[in-house]
C-alpha cells in the first residue's frame, strides 16, 4: 500500500509539472491551429514569413513589370500593338516615353530579380508603403492621422528643388507622378488628407496612385477587411477620390482576406473566392463593379486572356462604357495611368493566372498600360499567401532579402538599407497594436498562446436591409 501511495504521488507530481511547464513548439503550434468558428488564430512566426513573402513577391513583380511599363496602351502606332503570351522572353519594345529605346533593366521581357548578394531598390510601388510601415511602427498607432501622413511624406520625400536624382533628360526626379505629386505639392501648402485627394484640389484623383501605396494595410489587419479598410481610409484618400478610392480599397480587402488562403490547398478557388468577396465591397452601380463583372464574364466564356484584354480596351478606352469616362477627358495617353483601365487589366491577370504566381505576374506584365503596378499588387498578394519559403519554391531559387529605401526616398536609418525580415518584424509589432486597439477584448482563456499567436475575432458582415 505504501509503495502504491508513493507511486500515485509521483504520478501526480509529474502530471502537475507537465501542466505547469512551458508549452513545446508543437503544443504552441497546435494552439495556433485550433480555431473556433468565431476566432481566427494566426501564428506570429508564420505571419512574419508571409510578410517577408509580401515584400519579396512585390519586388520581383514590380521590377519585372518595369520592363514593359507603358509599352502598350492602345491607339495608333507600335504602342497599340499589344503584347501576347508569345512575347514573354522576346525583345522588349520601347515605352511611350522611351524615345525609341527599350528598357535598360532587361533586353528581353523576362524576370528582373536581385540575387542573394544584391539589393532590391525601392520604387513607387513600395516606397510610400514603407513610409507608412515606419510611421505606424514608430507611433505604435496603426490608425494614422492626417498630420502624421503629411509629416511622413514631407520628411521622407524629396522636393524637386532638393532631390539628388535626375531623369535621363537631366530633369529633377523625386519618383512621384500625377496624383502623388499633386498631393505632395498640396501638403507643402499645409493642405491635409483627405483634401489632398479631392477633385477640387487634385485633378488626378482618378489615377492609379492610391493602389500602389495602400495594399500594405490589408496585411496589417489579417482576416479583417473591415479594420483594414479603416486603417487605409485616409491613406487611400490622400491621393484618390470616388471610384479610384473604391478600387484601392478592393485591393486592401483582398490582402486582408488573403490571410485565410491556405497554400497547402488548391489556391485558385480560394483566390477567386476572396476576389468575389472584395467585389461585394464595390458599389454595383459604378464602373469598378461593372468592370469586374465584365472581365469575369470574359474569363468564364473561355476566350484567351489576350482577347479578353482586347475587349476591355475596346469597351473602356474606345467606347467609354459602364460610366468609365476617362477617354472623354482627352488626357495624355488616354488616361493610361488611370485607376480604372489598370484595374480591369489587373483582373485579367488575376483570373487567367488561375492560382499560379508566375503565370499571374507574367500576364500582368504583358497585359499593357501601367504594367508594373498590377504586377506588383499580385506579386505582393501571392507572396503573402505563399510566404518567403513558398515564393522561393515557386521560382526554384533564393533571392536577396536586402532593401534600399533610399533609392527613391530619404531620412531613414542605416542609410536606407533594410531587410525584409526586419520589415516583417515591424509589421508583426503593428498587428499587435491593431489587435489591441481595434478588436474586441478577448478572454484570458483565449489568450493562452498569446505570445505565439493572435486570436482574431472573425469579421461578421453587417446585415443590410433592402431598400
Amino acid at each position: 500500500m505504501q509503495f502504491l501511495a508513493r507511486k500515485l504521488f509521483i504520478v501526480l507530481v509529474v502530471a502537475t509539472m507537465l501542466v505547469m511547464a512551458p508549452a513545446s513548439a508543437q503544443q504552441k503550434l497546435a494552439l495556433c491551429q485550433a480555431s473556433a468558428n468565431s476566432i481566427h488564430l494566426l501564428d506570429k512566426k508564420l505571419y512574419a514569413d508571409k510578410v517577408h513573402g509580401f515584400w519579396l513577391g512585390l519586388s520581383i513583380a514590380n521590377w519585372t513589370g518595369l520592363v514593359t511599363e507603358m509599352d502598350k496602351i492602345g491607339g495608333e502606332g507600335p504602342a497599340g500593338q499589344f503584347y501576347t503570351r508569345k512575347d514573354w522572353q522576346s525583345k522588349d519594345q520601347p515605352s511611350i516615353w522611351g524615345q525609341g529605346i527599350p528598357s535598360n533593366l532587361s533586353d528581353t521581357i523576362d524576370w528582373v530579380v536581385a540575387g542573394k548578394d544584391e539589393v532590391w531598390g525601392s520604387d513607387d510601388d513600395s516606397d510610400i508603403e514603407y513610409i507608412y510601415l515606419q510611421l505606424m511602427f514608430d507611433s505604435k498607432q496603426p490608425l494614422l492621422s492626417a498630420e502624421q501622413i503629411r509629416d511622413g511624406w514631407l520628411a521622407h520625400i524629396y522636393k524637386d528643388s532638393e532631390t539628388p536624382f535626375k531623369t535621363a533628360n537631366g530633369k529633377a526626379e523625386n519618383f512621384l507622378w500625377v496624383s502623388n505629386q499633386q498631393a505632395f505639392d498640396l501638403m507643402q501648402h499645409n493642405i491635409l488628407p483627405p483634401f489632398t485627394g479631392m477633385p477640387a484640389n487634385n485633378p488626378h484623383y482618378d489615377m492609379i496612385d492610391a493602389q500602389l501605396t495602400t495594399e500594405l494595410f490589408g496585411i496589417l489587419a489579417p482576416f479583417r477587411p473591415d479594420i483594414a479598410s479603416q486603417l487605409a481610409y485616409l491613406p487611400i484618400r490622400t491621393t484618390a477620390y470616388a471610384e479610384a478610392a473604391d478600387i484601392a480599397n478592393f485591393y486592401v480587402v483582398m490582402h486582408a482576406l488573403a490571410a485565410g488562403v491556405d497554400p497547402a490547398k488548391a489556391i485558385e478557388p480560394q483566390v477567386l473566392r476572396i476576389a468575389q468577396q472584395a467585389r461585394a465591397e464595390l458599389p454595383s452601380n459604378q464602373y469598378p463593379a461593372k468592370m469586374f463583372d465584365f472581365v469575369w464574364s470574359l474569363y468564364q466564356s473561355g476566350i484567351p486572356w489576350e482577347k479578353a484584354r482586347d475587349k476591355l480596351y475596346q469597351r473602356y478606352q474606345l467606347e467609354a462604357k459602364d460610366g468609365y469616362e476617362i477617354t472623354n477627358k482627352k488626357l495624355y495617353c488616354n488616361g493610361c495611368f488611370a485607376a480604372g483601365i489598370n484595374f480591369a487589366a489587373s483582373l485579367v491577370s488575376l483570373f487567367y493566372g488561375e492560382g499560379d504566381m508566375q503565370q499571374t505576374i507574367k500576364i500582368a506584365v504583358l497585359a499593357g498600360w501601367d504594367s508594373d503596378n498590377p504586377a506588383a499588387t499580385w506579386g505582393g498578394l501571392y507572396g503573402f499567401i505563399l510566404g518567403k519559403t513558398g515564393v522561393e519554391q515557386a521560382f526554384g531559387r533564393s533571392f536577396s532579402d536586402k532593401f534600399n529605401i533610399h533609392r527613391t526616398r530619404k531620412g531613414f536609418a542605416n542609410n536606407g538599407i533594410d531587410n525584409f525580415g526586419q520589415m516583417a518584424l515591424r509589421a508583426t509589432a503593428i498587428v499587435d497594436q491593431v489587435v489591441a486597439q481595434h478588436m474586441p477584448a478577448i478572454t484570458a482563456a483565449k489568450t493562452a498562446a498569446g505570445a505565439e499567436c493572435w486570436h482574431i475575432p472573425a469579421f461578421v458582415a453587417p446585415a443590410v436591409s433592402p431598400l
